[in-house]
């Protein structure tokens, strides 16, 4: 083992003779994975790695860190795109991996919820939920990395917001060790319970700042027995739009995905892959991926058929998955799009939204605009529809130096929030804000939002240790004593 630092060796010293010598992880080689996320831009080695086994362990070893002021910050599955998750105080963090905590604790079918600990990876809590013929419809394509508590802590979108809702609109419960150790258990899975404030709310996309969520009591739905699939072609993202209010009238609550595509994304997604094939016959501006499902006696085959065919106004041509093989080669178009868009290297990722109406006079403003301003930039444009959320992404040329890229980027991030402004958006539908986009929030939210922030933060955390400069700006030591 290396030699440790001071600051380390005394935090290591101050933890290591209250808590568990096997709950931490002090060797360089041994860190290396906790200091780093998805994202691949934010790297920071931890003071220390402490993995918890239960709520009862992070609650002492809380209560430790809140005694020495050791600076906190959790982990999940570390697939955030804000650098939320790694460390970054000036004087070290300790980071608290909840991979230990991972255990599905209970699956009703009656109450159609389930109870799941924060470091349950997503994808098997999705499976615990299907041995009760139910589903968690949380789904994105991080699902096989990333962990409940993190879904929780940022408030997690993806594929099904539509029919479903974000992760705020699932949760029903949770279980929270605050800054200073004590225990809030809010675990509860009533569906209606009005006795006042509304806590757990807080601590939902608070990207851990607040405290850390053990445990979720999470709400699932009937499993679908039928899914059908289609990919559309249009001539424009004002049809796709008049094409999404027709599909929210006439397949009703049985629409679960409307996903926007332009041709740009589907290029860059046939180029990843030898394997993959044009869908249509011929290349179209706009796509839209489909997915109605369905439990009971519902022929949903003859209502997307009827749907699509009663759109041939906008509709240019289509295809209907045939079986659950050529829906999953659909929905990796999209996926492929996410995957490849930066051939290896780095890239700006985005996730703002606007009001549903006015979406694609966002779009084709924000791309005219960056074509106008930064033609060398490559815009790759796709999202969710159904609930106003655009990810409008830039890819440098290839022949652009790397010392370049941070310029291109912060150019055209500029472009894009300020037409987020114009419309009236949001620069965070779902990532949340984090490190890298504290300033551009900060810019943007007026004096109250962010002093009723502070406050909250003040009340929950009064000594700024967990997971301190994310979201608002760090507080330094000593300020406001």
């Amino acid at each position: 083992m290396n030699a440790h630092p001071p600051l380390q060796e005394r935090a290591l010293a101050a933890l290591s003779s209250a808590m568990p010598a096997d709950l931490f992880l002090t060797d360089a080689d041994a860190m290396e994975r906790y200091s780093r996320d998805w994202s691949g831009d934010h790297y920071a080695r931890p003071l220390i790695v402490a993995r918890p086994r239960s709520t009862a362990e992070l609650s002492s070893l809380m209560k430790c860190c809140h005694e020495q002021q050791i600076h906190v910050v959790p982990q999940g599955g570390l697939t955030g795109l804000v650098g939320a998750a790694v460390p970054s105080y000036p004087g070290g963090e300790l980071v608290v991996s909840l991979e230990r905590m991972n255990k599905v604790r209970s699956v009703n079918a009656i109450d159609f919820a389930m109870v799941v600990e924060a470091g349950c990876i997503l994808e098997d809590a999705k499976r615990q939920a299907e041995t009760a013929d139910c589903i968690l419809p949380i789904t994105f394509g991080a699902q096989g990395t990333c962990r409940i508590g993190g879904n929780v802590s940022t408030n997690a979108g993806g594929f099904n917001v539509l029919r479903y809702g974000m992760t705020r609109d699932l949760v029903l419960g949770l279980e929270v060790v605050l800054a200073d150790g004590r225990v809030w258990d809010g675990l509860r899975t009533l569906r209606k319970d009005n006795r006042g404030y509304d806590l757990k709310q807080l601590f939902i996309g608070s990207e851990g700042t607040l405290g850390i969520v053990t445990a979720a009591a999470l709400k699932i739905f009937p499993m679908p027995d039928k899914i059908e699939t289609a990919l559309v072609g249009l001539r424009s993202v004002e049809d796709a739009m008049q094409l999404y209010a027709r599909a929210r009238r006439e397949c009703s609550d049985l629409l679960s995905a409307f996903e926007l595509l332009l041709r740009g994304g589907i290029e860059i997604a046939l180029n990843a892959r030898d394997d993959l094939r044009d869908p249509l016959d011929q290349p179209y501006p706009v796509y839209v991926l489909i997915e109605t499902s369905a439990a009971g006696r519902v022929d949903l085959r003859a209502l997307l058929e009827g749907f699509l065919a009663d759109a041939s106004d906008l509709v240019l041509d289509g295809v209907i998955a045939s079986s659950k093989a050529q829906a999953d080669r659909l929905w990796l178009l999209r996926e492929m799009m996410v995957e490849a868009q930066g051939r290896g290297g780095r890239y700006l990722r985005t996730d703002v939204s606007v009001s549903i109406s006015s979406l694609a006079s966002f779009v084709t403003d924000t791309l005219e605009a960056l074509a106008e301003r930064h033609p060398e930039a490559i815009a790759v444009t796709y999202g969710h529809v159904g609930d106003g959320n655009i990810h409008m992404n830039i890819v440098p040329p290839e022949d652009m130096s790397t010392n370049r890229f941070d310029e291109l980027f912060h150019a055209t991030e500029e472009v894009i929030f300020d037409m987020i402004d114009k419309h009236g958006g949001s620069i965070s539908a779902e990532h949340g804000i984090g490190r890298v986009k504290q300033a551009a929030f900060l810019k943007r939210a007026d004096p109250l939002t962010l002093e009723l922030s502070r406050r909250i933060k003040d009340a929950f955390d009064p000594s700024h240790l967990l997971s301190e400069g994310r979201i608002l700006e760090r507080v330094e030591a000593g300020a406001g004593e």
